[in-house]
């Protein structure tokens, strides 16, 4: 079953949400990689505001490719998730909750998903053409000095997603491992 999400992504949606759903996400998200999450961070040490509203807020770890004439917006395919791990339980603690990556994360950054009830999307590595056509919008929002990596804000229409770790801790990567290798043993 294909679930149709409208972001933000409050609570009460990330609690719905189960590893393994597909889903297609409709509303703002926010681009960032690790130089833009390093530096919202130390924002947020020294006492300032995010140069956004993270209270359901959804982080793309993207860094898109520039639009060519008569685009919104290059090539956006995910960045390695994991880039991002020393700072995600901060930008969680802040109020963000979802996140769309690829790859795996490290239990720090679960148990941050668990305790502050957010969501972790997986987007296909390699697709980032067919994803640029969900951005509708783009909109620079800060740190233009960063190149690919500054932070943009994208109105995106029915991206889809695979929901990898939902906001109980359960993870796709180690669940859909468990199912393929009883699949093959059974064939044994």
């Amino acid at each position: 079953m294909i679930k149709f999400i409208k972001l933000p992504l409050t609570r009460e949606l990330s609690r719905t949400l189960s590893a393994g759903e597909s889903v297609y996400i409709t509303g703002e998200v926010y681009t960032s990689r690790d130089a833009g999450h390093k530096r919202m961070c130390e924002s947020l040490a020294r006492g300032e505001k995010l140069p956004f509203e993270p209270e359901g807020a959804t982080i793309y770890y993207v860094g898109p490719t520039p639009a060519k004439p008569g685009q919104i917006i290059g090539s956006a395919g995910p960045t390695t998730a994991g880039r991002m791990d020393a700072y995600a339980p901060t930008l969680l603690s802040v109020g963000a909750r979802g996140m769309i990556g690829k790859g795996a994360r490290l239990p720090e950054v679960i148990e941050a998903i668990k305790k502050y009830e957010g969501t972790y999307f997986g987007a296909i590595g390699g697709a980032g053409a067919l994803l640029a056509k969900c951005v509708k919008k783009s909109e620079l929002i800060a740190y233009e000095d960063l190149g690919a990596e500054e932070l943009r804000k994208l109105y995106v229409v029915e991206m889809p997603l695979v929901v990898v770790i939902d906001s109980k801790g359960n993870n796709l990567y180690e669940s859909g491992r468990e199912v393929y290798l009883k699949s093959k043993a059974s064939q044994c």
